[in-house]
């Protein structure tokens, strides 16, 4: 009998060691570890370096840069679309360098919510930049240059020009901003500029948006109080 109990006892621990044991097994997670490969250092390349389309200008390269881009890129024409209206600019090929440079930004989507910031009624609108850090952003990314004047081709500060102006910086040459632009409003012309800045294109459409940009109210350093915005600039076929 004592035999007959021992054998059972043994025959039950056994059976409750291989249940516990089948069910540690389910429940035992996977810790195989796949390795990955790392390419060697040199093989590794920056982002930016792999989806950047152009170099980042620079006072040092950009004249070279727009000298090729202006043969490939003969775009001339351009809208505005603004929170006013549309307004429509053709692009003067006889200043070959800036209208590279307004093409180039325009499909770089540059211009895209920037602004009329500087507003002086009865003489000019000025557009191209903005207080909104994602204009500073795209800038950064483009590059830092300027472009040179270019005011002896014949034109002049007539109404509905556009010009470029010089940079913030002082330059005794007004090498121009190559990222703001402006459009001259009175009837007669604003001639006392003529020689110092670059004339670069004409409004072909839509002065009377212009016209309504130039009475809005701006503060002390002639920006508008109410922020009008460039939501887009397309080239037009």
């Amino acid at each position: 009998m004592r035999l007959l109990v021992f054998c059972l006892s043994v025959l039950l621990l056994f059976n409750c060691e291989d249940t516990d044991s089948k069910k540690n097994k389910t429940k035992k997670p996977n810790t195989t570890v796949k390795k990955i490969e790392t390419p060697p250092t040199d093989t590794i390349v920056k982002q930016e370096e792999i989806t950047r389309e152009f170099p980042q200008l620079g006072d040092e390269n950009a004249m070279e840069f727009f000298l090729q881009y202006e043969k490939e890129h003969k775009e001339n024409k351009v809208r505005l679309i603004t929170d006013f209206g549309t307004i429509e600019i053709l692009l003067f090929n006889e200043t070959k360098f800036h209208r590279a440079n307004f093409i180039f930004l325009t499909k770089q989507h540059y211009f895209d919510a920037t602004q009329f910031y500087r507003v002086v009624k009865n003489f000019i609108v000025q557009a191209g930049n903005s207080d909104d850090i994602e204009t500073v952003n795209k800038r950064n990314y483009i590059g830092k240059y300027l472009l040179p004047t270019d005011a002896k081709r014949g034109f002049t500060h007539e109404r509905g020009v556009v010009s470029m102006p010089s940079s913030e910086i002082e330059n005794p040459h007004k090498l121009a901003s190559p990222f703001e632009f402006f459009i001259v409003v009175p009837e007669h012309g604003a001639h006392h500029l003529d020689g110092n800045y670059t004339i670069f294109g004409k409004v072909t459409k839509g002065m009377d948006v212009v016209d309504k940009i130039s009475e809005v109210e701006t503060d002390r350093a002639e920006w508008p109080l109410r922020n009008i915005y460039i939501k887009k600039v397309e080239i037009i076929n």
